[in-house]
């Protein structure tokens, strides 16, 4: 049976990347690996692991719903990080999340995490604006192939 790469596009397999956070063999020893992991758990569709690293205070009791119904709707197709500050209790992390949209969707944030007892949870995000795709880029979902030959729209 063939592994599954990681959807976090480390390069890595799942189970030896975002899989280990997952099943909680291991906690994310940067908030850049904390945010890459939340992405897969978004692919994976694991809610309990979503609300597992959101941070206590940013709880709400619809989190599980609203989880739920932005996965049902929404099918990623990859992730870029742009840019990560981070220090010993705090970090921020600039990515891009894209997804099947005419034309692609993208959820680009600038995320807000911080460490708690040794824990990296996320706290929240500011939303920025989105990238200019070239149709002669690599595609976003990491095929290696042009956008244009891949989930580029014509």
């Amino acid at each position: 049976m063939e592994k599954q790469l990681c959807p976090c596009q480390s390069g890595s397999v799942y189970e030896e990347c975002c899989g280990l956070l997952h099943q909680g063999k291991q906690v994310a020893i940067k908030a850049e690996q904390l945010m890459r992991s939340r992405y897969s758990a978004f692919v994976m569709h694991n809610v309990s692991y979503l609300q597992a690293t959101l941070h206590p205070s940013q709880r709400q009791p619809d989190d599980l719903l609203n989880l739920q119904q932005t996965m049902e709707t929404t099918q990623w197709l990859g992730l870029t990080i742009v840019d990560h500050a981070e220090t010993d209790d705090e970090a921020e992390v600039e990515f891009i999340a894209f997804y099947i949209d005419k034309p692609i969707g993208q959820l680009h944030e600038r995320s807000r995490f911080s460490r708690q007892q040794g824990q990296w949870f996320y706290v929240d995000g500011e939303f920025l604006p989105p990238i200019k795709l070239g149709r002669n880029d690599n595609c976003v979902c990491g095929s290696g192939k042009k956008l244009k030959r891949c989930h580029g729209q014509s």
